[in-house]
């Protein structure tokens, strides 16, 4: 199993190019990806898109995949128009099962801040189901990310200490329902590998199966890699760092064939991160 992880920004490039085809075709260059988890997705905020649907654009740019689309911001103008910016995931393996969680937004108009959310989608991989969670997490709020944090490990342990198959159809609701104890976690995290935030999930020891880097896990004698940083000089005027990863759970660590990061592109001011999960 193959997945990619890119915040997108929007499809905007380091030289200052809104491209979506970019994006995408760089993303399929990196990675034959079975799984492909955007984070940045923007539908009619048109300083960000443009006034067009991002989303739809993805889809179409990926057929054979299933798109699912959800945002953490949802607002509607006194035209009736419906602005949304969030996480997409596009999957080629079969998906069980959709949920959107909404993240923690404490003090919301203290601190410049937005909502946040993970978007959790249970997929049928060869070695069983695995839930998919894409999220981005607050940029400007320490005590926001350490909150949404703490809901992402709460999310995972409910699931890994109480899963259940689905005994029915998915035409009746209460039986159809998939929670699966497995899973792989990804995403723009907004700390770097050496703050605490990072080992409030690497380090975690709750009851169930807990996450770890997958990069610590599967390639504990090389250098991390940076992912955002290295294109954009204007925002990161600190150079390079490492925002973004993938965290799986105890179970899926013997699995890890690969983990890398794309330095080469500049299609957004964040790099594309991508792994391989043997069958």
């Amino acid at each position: 199993m193959r997945l990619l992880t890119w915040n997108i920004q929007c499809g905007k490039g380091c030289d200052g190019v809104t491209d979506l085809a970019r994006i995408v075709a760089t993303a399929k260059q990196v990675s034959d990806a079975d799984v492909f988890c955007f984070q940045e997705v923007s539908s009619n905020f048109s300083r960000h898109d443009g006034g067009g649907d991002q989303s739809a654009q993805l889809a179409a740019l990926l057929p054979g995949y299933m798109p699912v689309f959800r945002p953490a911001i949802e607002t509607v103008d006194q035209a009736g128009r419906l602005h949304q910016f969030g996480n997409m995931t596009l999957s080629r393996l079969p998906v069980v099962q959709i949920t959107n969680h909404l993240l923690p937004w404490p003090e919301a108009g203290a601190v410049r801040s937005m909502r946040r959310h993970a978007l959790d989608v249970t997929v049928q991989a060869s070695f069983g189901t695995l839930r998919v969670v894409n999220t981005h997490l607050e940029y400007y709020s320490a005590a926001q990310r350490e909150a949404q944090i703490t809901r992402l490990l709460d999310l995972q342990q409910d699931a890994s200490t109480s899963p259940k198959a689905p005994t029915a159809p998915p035409d009746e609701p209460y039986e159809s329902q998939t929670v699966a104890a497995s899973s792989l976690m990804c995403g723009d995290f907004n700390f770097d590998v050496t703050d605490p935030q990072h080992a409030l999930i690497h380090r975690s020891s709750r009851p169930g199966l807990n996450y770890r880097d997958a990069w610590t896990a599967g390639r504990p004698d090389c250098q991390r890699s940076p992912t955002c940083g290295l294109y954009d000089h204007v925002q990161w005027t600190n150079g390079p760092d490492c925002r973004d990863f993938i965290f799986v759970t105890e179970d899926l660590i013997g699995r890890i064939n690969h983990i890398d990061v794309n330095g080469e592109t500049s299609a957004s001011d964040h790099q594309p991160v991508f792994i391989e999960l043997a069958d």
